[in-house]
């Protein structure tokens, strides 16, 4: 028998279905709320509205809980490769040993990127952002590798994200190359995919790069705590536009522009721009732990709070592991981390951060880590951007093997003046 939920409206009921997920969650589906009784739901934010079923990436955060398909965000940390979960997300399953070697021949086949796509990057302003470029050149890609008639639909989708897999990390560090001015390094068929960025990044005539597989380890656990996080901003807006039958190539674009917030993609720079400021300052927190405090000063400490999580953020664990790790391997003192030490003690400690579920997340230390690394600071978001692609493409392509798919459009709830009458331009006074 079906669950249901009473709706009680100026004494008439209605009754809405309740739909359970697999780990328990429960929703009131309010499908057909507006056909039944006229009313729709105001929730701004959409803190409390599910807009999809999905088979993707489970959170939990009051227990601190993040899986992909299934696996515990921690096993994958440690034992795959960011290659191997990216498949997990986009197939839904871990590949056997032929499947990933064919998708990792596929990676390399793609990782060039059109000659022609040169032009677009050199005539950037220098001072353009990075996700600003990254966005308009992905968007860019479909007009370079149109779709082929002879091609399978099947055939041609799986090329496409193997494409953007493959060509977003290239154009990645092509745009740093070339606002640094420096000669274009380009992607080599004996390297994985993250020791090949590291290469592409800081290869040069001059100093060839000597890869470290510690930093190659590193990345890989960057990227796939970065790789999915279930409906967040920019993977609402990836599926929003999508649902418009678009290309995946705007759909991703999308996904970028929305991740390029400091709220968002770009807190891992905000941390870091904000212990930055920190240590000019003295070095002493304290201060701007009691900013953070003042309801009437703006000021927040970033890097700590999570929209979801209500307890430690379990990818922060794993960054700040790997982040003690890169330090002692590359024997860097980064007075930052010390900073960032002492802002954690006071956090999981003082009544205020725990009452308002304040607790570290994955980029109070992902940004010291990236920086670690070598990785210039307004490149910290597009670093996001590679790893959350292989999340983006498993939740476009799901939304449209959706077969209730349907065009978002959300409601509102009109404030504005009533209806009323033009006034002619001479009798306005």
């Amino acid at each position: 028998m079906e669950k249901t939920a009473k709706l009680v409206v100026n004494g008439k009921s209605y009754e809405l279905p309740l739909v359970v997920g697999t780990e328990g969650e429960i929703a009131l589906d309010i499908s057909y709320l507006r056909s039944e009784t006229g009313l729709i739901t105001l929730d701004p934010g959409y803190a409390n509205t599910g807009s999809c079923k999905s088979c993707i990436t489970f959170m939990d955060g009051e227990k601190g809980i993040l899986r992909y398909r299934g696996y515990p965000v921690e096993q994958l940390a440690e034992y795959s490769s960011f290659r191997e979960t990216a498949y997990l997300l986009i197939n839904g399953e871990l590949p056997l040993e032929n499947e990933l070697n064919r998708f990792s021949v596929m990676l390399n086949d793609h990782s060039l990127v059109h000659e022609d796509m040169h032009h677009f990057f050199q005539n950037f302003p220098r001072r353009a952002h990075p996700m600003g470029i990254l966005s308009s050149m992905v968007n860019a890609l479909r007009a370079f590798y149109p779709e082929i008639p002879e091609r399978s639909e099947e055939e041609e989708i799986n090329i496409t994200f193997t494409r953007l897999l493959s060509k977003v990390r290239t154009m990645a560090a092509m745009s740093y190359k070339i606002s640094r001015g420096h000669k274009i390094v380009y992607p080599r068929h004996d390297l994985s995919y993250c020791a090949n960025f590291l290469n592409m990044m800081f290869d040069s005539p001059v100093k060839p790069y000597v890869i470290d597989e510690d930093l190659v380890d590193a990345l890989n656990v960057f990227w796939i705590l970065h790789a999915d996080h279930e409906q967040n901003c920019s993977t609402a807006a990836v599926r929003l536009v999508g649902s418009a039958r678009v290309n995946l190539y705007a759909a991703i674009s999308a996904g970028i522009c929305a991740l390029w917030g400091p709220l968002h993609g770009g807190a891992n720079q905000s941390v870091v721009e904000m212990l930055q400021e920190i240590h000019d300052s003295g070095g002493n927190p304290a201060p701007f732990i009691a900013r953070a405090k003042d309801r009437d000063d703006p000021f927040r400490l970033m890097g700590f709070g999570h929209r979801v999580y209500k307890t430690y953020d379990p990818r922060a664990r794993i960054m700040e592991k790997t982040c003690n790790r890169v330090l002692k391997k590359l024997k860097i003192h980064d007075p930052l981390l010390d900073i960032a030490k002492r802002l954690e003690e006071v956090a999981v400690k003082d009544a205020y951060f725990i009452d308002h579920d304040l607790y570290p997340n994955v980029d109070f230390y992902s940004g010291i880590v990236l920086r670690a690394m070598g990785i210039p600071l307004n490149m910290f978001p597009v670093m996001f951007a590679i790893g959350r692609l292989p999340g983006w493409i498993s939740q476009w392509k799901e939304s449209m093997e959706d077969p209730k798919w349907k065009l978002h459009r959300p409601r509102q709830v009109y404030t504005g003046l009533q209806e009323r009458d033009y006034v002619p331009l001479n009798k306005r006074g």
